[in-house]
């Protein structure tokens, strides 16, 4: 007689011998576990009054286990009875998962159907090897001039966007899944306000965006651990697409709330605190969830990584150690977000490393004098403010105050606009080909007369 493989399973897991251990201690966010063996990464269930939390391995002392709950561990006792699962923790993956938003664990939370049936996978998903990457020769267009233009993106390719809170992070990701030529989009939403994901779901990424998107939700209340899980979950989903030849556009809000849920892991763990109080494996995980996006023999995972800079110092320890692994950085400045300029991008502090590989020449030198022009205007508009700088001192800075107003107009960009990446160049390329623009004649005058344009 043939079993059916659903009841099969059934009869294997009645089979299995139970491993029951007992908690001895719980000290912080640590649940510390006696009388079962476990690896680091493992799964287990603690019991409680009215039922259970799961819980993983993240630190073996002698012969007790420490382990984190992914859940509300109140009700949990001492002595009280934990069960090795003899199992990682794993996520669903698949093309049924297309529209759908997913909590850190990877269930669904937006009242959809069950998910039951669908492929599931450990999240433990293995980098590209160096030498079988193909090489990034193509652009990916996210339909945001500014990006497309200045800080062009390959196929593969992964970027940051640097920023202080509240400057508009959240709102260039869901002009770029709008705008995208990527086949998926896979989002993680890591350390969000409650309030605002709904917001982001209904009217930042709207019903288009979301039918070709998955999106991963770990709220700031949520435990560290889960915090964690989301940004490997959403990796994980995005390579499965990869695998099946889909070019897929993986964008994480933000790489610095993972890296704070990790600094909690870590200390609860025991590690001893470095710099800022981040643990060592802070600094080391960075680099094993960044390195798995890239392109791989078929398909593809772009990475948009956002970085909330603490204080708008670029130079803090997540910053920085994200820019050196990442391809390139965008970078968002608060004073052009006060100023209305949305996308608040600040071109000339952004850089993409691949540019000379995706970009042809006459391109990238259209790019070159549209930033040269930017930073002469930068560096005279201290004179020109106070009147001081006279027309024809500088040949370059009397083009920049020529086309300042187109340059400004051509960089901003609605938040429900999008921008194909040949209309974007052609429009750069007018732009500074015809050398006018509204408010060139105006802003002429002004200059010869001293007076402040």
């Amino acid at each position: 007689m043939t079993l059916a493989p659903e009841l099969l399973e059934d009869v294997k897991r009645a089979a299995t011998p139970r491993r029951i251990g007992r908690v001895r201690q719980f000290v912080g966010l640590t649940i510390e576990v006696e009388g079962i063996q476990g690896a680091i990464g493992d799964a287990v269930r603690v019991w409680r009054e009215g039922g259970f939390v799961d819980a993983e391995v993240v630190a073996i002392h002698g012969s007790s286990l420490a382990c984190l709950p992914y859940g509300e561990p109140r009700g949990v006792r001492y002595d009280a009875p934990v069960e090795a699962l003899g199992r990682s923790f794993t996520v669903p993956v698949g093309t049924e998962l297309l529209g759908r938003v997913l909590d850190g664990l990877g269930n669904p939370i937006d009242g959809g159907p069950s998910i039951d049936g669908v492929e599931r996978a450990t999240i433990d998903g293995t980098p590209p090897r160096p030498l079988e990457r193909r090489l990034i020769d193509r652009q990916l267009g996210l339909g945001v001039r500014a990006v497309d233009t200045l800080v062009p993106c390959g196929r593969g390719q992964r970027l940051g966007i640097f920023a202080g809170s509240g400057v508009g992070k959240s709102s260039l990701l869901s002009m770029i899944v709008r705008g995208t030529e990527a086949d998926v989009s896979v989002l993680a939403l890591v350390g969000e306000r409650g309030r605002e994901v709904r917001e982001f779901v209904e009217h930042d990424l709207g019903p288009e965006g979301l039918a070709r998107s998955v999106v991963v939700v770990a709220t700031s209340d949520e435990p560290a651990l889960v915090r964690i899980r989301a940004a490997f979950a959403a990796t994980r989903i995005a390579e499965w697409f990869r695998d099946q030849g889909r070019d897929v556009v993986l964008m994480m809000d933000s790489l610095t709330r993972f890296a704070m849920a990790q600094r909690e892991v870590g200390l609860a763990a025991g590690e001893p605190p470095a710099t800022r109080g981040y643990p060592p494996s802070v600094f080391s995980l960075l680099p094993r969830l960044l390195e798995r996006a890239g392109v791989a023999d078929r398909g593809s995972i772009t990475g948009l990584y956002t970085v909330l800079v603490e204080g708008d110092d670029m130079n803090e320890p997540v910053a920085d150690a994200s820019r050196a692994v990442l391809d390139g950085h965008i970078v968002l400045s608060r004073r052009l977000a006060t100023a209305g300029h949305f996308p608040s991008i600040e071109v000339l502090e952004s850089i993409s490393r691949l540019e000379p590989a995706i970009v042809p020449q006459e391109r990238r030198r259209l790019a070159r004098e549209l930033r040269r022009m930017l930073s002469a205007y930068r560096d005279a508009r201290d004179l020109v403010e106070v009147g001081a700088y006279a027309k024809g001192s500088n040949p370059v800075v009397d083009r920049a105050l020529e086309l300042m107003e187109p340059m400004e107009e051509y960089l901003c960009q609605d938040l429900l606009d999008t921008s194909d990446t040949e209309g974007a160049w052609d429009r750069l390329s007018a732009l500074l080909e015809d050398g006018s623009g509204p408010g060139a004649t105006r802003r002429s005058e002004g200059i010869e007369q001293g007076a402040t344009p």
